[in-house]
């Protein structure tokens, strides 16, 4: 296990805590046009491991892996649709979608000195290495936690 797992462990879990008992309508509820939902940020948490954990294993996606990689960056750090419309967006699907993530990350990162000198692109662009981007992993969805504690404490938030 590696510092970055453990980072890792804490943060997710405490940012899956914060999607226990939402409804789909919670999930899908906009604080305002330019921000994304609950539901597509968890979304995008699994699309930034998916895509992270791909190049570092130079691996191509298909089928939902792909979709999902795609939600790294479409719709989120620029103008394109998000991959996942509303209707899509359950409970059922993120739970789905966050597990298969954490499924093929986990083992990178609890072992990440193999894939250290690898170069990737990152989400916003720039290329990092492998330290880099476990490093972004470790807490990027401590980030996202943040985002859905401030959107369902929003005054309209739907209560169930």
């Amino acid at each position: 296990m590696s510092d970055f797992s453990v980072t890792w462990d804490l943060v997710r879990g405490r940012f899956l805590g914060s999607l226990e008992g939402l409804s789909d309508a919670q999930l899908n509820w906009r604080l305002h046009p330019k921000s994304l939902t609950i539901g597509e940020a968890a979304i995008h948490v699994a699309g930034v491991e998916m895509f992270f954990a791909s190049q570092l294993q130079e691996e191509s996606l298909d089928g939902l892996d792909a979709r999902v990689a795609q939600a790294s960056t479409q719709g989120v750090v620029n103008d394109l649709e998000f991959p996942f419309g509303e209707e899509e967006i359950t409970m059922e699907l993120v739970t789905q979608i966050l597990d298969r993530a954490s499924a093929y990350l986990r083992p990178l990162i609890e072992e990440p000195d193999a894939w250290r000198g690898r170069s990737i692109v990152s989400a916003l662009g720039p290329v990092i290495d492998g330290t880099g981007a476990f490093a972004r992993l470790a807490y990027h969805p401590a980030y996202h936690h943040a985002q859905v504690y401030l959107i369902s404490t929003a005054p309209d938030f739907p209560t169930t």
